[in-house]
């Protein structure tokens, strides 16, 4: 994937989204370029593109440089109608780290008294 594409620059992070969420690159152009609607995004100055394509919808993330290019951000994509991404969202480390711990300190406790 480029870091140009057409009349827009994708950052690094752009391009490893849509890789790891196997989302073409000129689907995100083509999303950013003819939206069916765009919301302000939540970072001064950026927009939030969205098309839909069937049951998916494909949003970009994406602000205006000091040049006037417009830089992609980010890309994800998600299912119509429930709201939840397509791609496998996993739980933030600290979040794991709570929930796995007392579990496996807790075996090793049951464990050690057994024997």
């Amino acid at each position: 994937m480029k870091t140009r594409y057409m009349n827009a620059i994708f950052t690094k992070h752009a391009i490893n989204r849509l890789y790891n969420r196997n989302i073409a690159q000129s689907d995100a152009w083509y999303t950013f370029q003819h939206p069916d609607g765009s919301l302000p995004g939540k970072t001064h100055s950026s927009k939030k593109f969205y098309k839909n394509y069937g049951d998916q919808r494909i949003e970009v993330v994406a602000k205006q440089n000091e040049k006037g290019e417009w830089i992609i951000l980010s890309c994800w994509a998600k299912i119509k109608g429930d709201g939840k991404p397509i791609f496998k969202q996993t739980k933030p480390l600290v979040e794991r780290l709570i929930t796995f711990l007392p579990r496996r300190a807790w075996r090793c406790w049951l464990k050690c008294r057994r024997r």
